[in-house]
This record gives C-alpha cells, sequence and structure tokens, in this order.
C-alpha cells in the first residue's frame, strides 16, 4: 500500500486574513503594512481594477496636470491597462522603493506582488515602479517621478 504525503495545511489567517493594511506611509501619502510575517516568494495580493485599453487609459488623464504623476495605473501587455482607480483594491496603495521588499509579477494577465524575501510585521511593502520614460517627456520628469523611499541607493526618481 502507497501512501502519499499531504502539505500541512496552511494557517488559517494566512487563508483568510490579508497579511497587511493600508495606513499612512512616511514614503508617501497611504502605504501597505505587513500585519503579519510574510515569507520569501509569496503571493501576497493581486493588483486589480478596471481593465482598459491604452487609449481609453490616456483619455481618463489627459486632463491631469503635467507635475501629477499620481496614478494607479499599471500595464499589463501591449494592449491592456489596469486602472485601480476604479474597482482597486490595497495594491494600489503599495508604494515605489528604490530597495524593494517585493515586486510586481504579471502571470497570464494578471498582476501579483510577490515578496522577493521575509518581510517582519510593520514593514511597508514596496516594489519598484520600473517607469519607462517617453520621448515627450518634459524637462523636470525626474521631479515629478521624484522617489521618497529613503533607500540609502535611492535613484531620486520613480523612472528607469
Amino acid at each position: 500500500m502507497s501512501t502519499t504525503r499531504k502539505s500541512p495545511p496552511r494557517s488559517r489567517s494566512e487563508a483568510t486574513e490579508p497579511p497587511f493594511r493600508v495606513r499612512r506611509s512616511k514614503i508617501h501619502g497611504r502605504g501597505v503594512f505587513a500585519t503579519q510575517p510574510i515569507r520569501g516568494g509569496r503571493r501576497i495580493v493581486e493588483y486589480i481594477g478596471e481593465r482598459v485599453s491604452h487609449a481609453e487609459a490616456d483619455r481618463r488623464y489627459e486632463d491631469k496636470a503635467a507635475d501629477d504623476a499620481h496614478t494607479f495605473l499599471f500595464i499589463v501587455d501591449a494592449k491592456t491597462v489596469v486602472d485601480a482607480g476604479v474597482g482597486g483594491n490595497a495594491a494600489r496603495y503599495i508604494n515605489h522603493s528604490c530597495a524593494p521588499n517585493c515586486e510586481a509579477v504579471i502571470t497570464g494577465g494578471r498582476i501579483w506582488i510577490k515578496s522577493l524575501r521575509n518581510i517582519e510585521p510593520g514593514e511597508e511593502l514596496h516594489y519598484n515602479y520600473r517607469i519607462g520614460r517617453c520621448k515627450d517627456d518634459p524637462p523636470d520628469a525626474d521631479e515629478i517621478y521624484g522617489c521618497r523611499c529613503g533607500a540609502p541607493r535611492c535613484r531620486g526618481t520613480m523612472l528607469v
């Protein structure tokens, strides 16, 4: 008779409660903070919102001031942008950092925020936004997309 060994069940809190809470951040506005230990390599939360075309995303924000870089847009692929300003969740409040403890991973058209290392309760979650530069960026684009992460090797900008 052969038996298979089952994986131990996940803890009840890991299965039902998110391991984070949104609150005020020293980096910028609101941030997302761990409320329990998060192991490295864990999918923490999906970045969700309304899925729109690039043209629609541009249309929605065309009247926005040129010096305001704050949006909840996340590019999925050449056809799709997620606008977390419409139907988004707590993932939209995860701030940028030049020394991130998380990363955004796109799998099957879905955006997952995954921990890069073990994260302790109270730590703010952050990932590198890797915002691309455009030919028509204003001369002060680095300041518009200024980084406030405070990392020892901060680039000073969210742009790559």
